[in-house]
């Protein structure tokens, strides 16, 4: 499944999964270009690096600009930084869609995106039915290549402090170590390990849509 000089796209690539996937990208020899769509710059410069600021809930009217063979999708919001509902559902589901639209208009065969482990559009909890909806509606696409990752709470460090997350990740710490067998899906994840997933699978035949947590860690390592 493997080519070489190929461009990628990546929606989000200044949150905290996003920028490594990038940096990995730019690293890696099977990629010539790698474009960004995106609010605001990366704060790096690389011959491969080509950046559009644009305002991404209008990504629809980039389709001109809008060519690659893969998209990469790491948008993602939480409740307590996105506490509208209107709002959340216009960056959670309607960034995607646009990208799964786009991709379909542009026939870009490869889209790789973010969702949660526990998405269910017929979910009682709005933001996991949201999720659902999302991953519902992207999938109708057919894109030939589709992936979702679905992840269970992802770790490491971000620049806006969440100090309900952050204790509930030293929480994870410990119960981790207890969730083993069909539990282990809910183990903390980090977002190297979602990053480098998303390359593999980029590159390889898979033959799962959805991949949850504990999967998305075997495939990362």
């Amino acid at each position: 499944m493997e080519t070489k000089e190929k461009t990628a796209i990546i929606l989000g690539a200044t949150g905290l999964t996003g920028r490594l996937l990038l940096d990995m990208l730019l690293k890696d020899d099977r990629y010539k270009s790698v474009v960004l769509f995106s609010r605001s710059a990366v704060d790096i410069k690389h011959p491969k690096l080509k950046e559009y600021l644009v305002d991404v809930l209008k990504l629809d009217t980039q389709k001109n600009i809008f060519k690659a063979d893969e998209v990469f999708c790491c948008i993602g919001t939480t409740r307590a930084k996105t506490p509208n509902k209107k709002r959340y559902r216009e960056i959670d589901y309607g960034i995607p869609l646009s990208a799964a639209k786009l991709c379909t208009e542009n026939s870009i065969p490869t889209l790789i995106l973010i969702s949660a482990l526990g998405a269910n559009p017929n979910s009682k909890v709005f933001y996991n039915r949201i999720k659902g909806e999302m991953e519902t509606d992207v999938i109708a696409y057919n894109i030939p290549k589709t992936h979702i990752m679905q992840p269970s709470l992802i770790g490491g460090k971000r620049e806006e402090k969440r100090l309900g997350e952050w204790l509930f990740k030293q929480l994870m710490r410990v119960f981790n170590l207890l969730l083993v067998g069909p539990l282990e899906k809910y183990r903390s994840i980090a977002p190297k390990t979602i990053a480098t997933a998303m390359i593999w699978l980029a590159n390889h035949d898979y033959h799962k849509i959805r991949i949850e947590s504990d999967e998305i860690q075997e495939l990362g390592n």
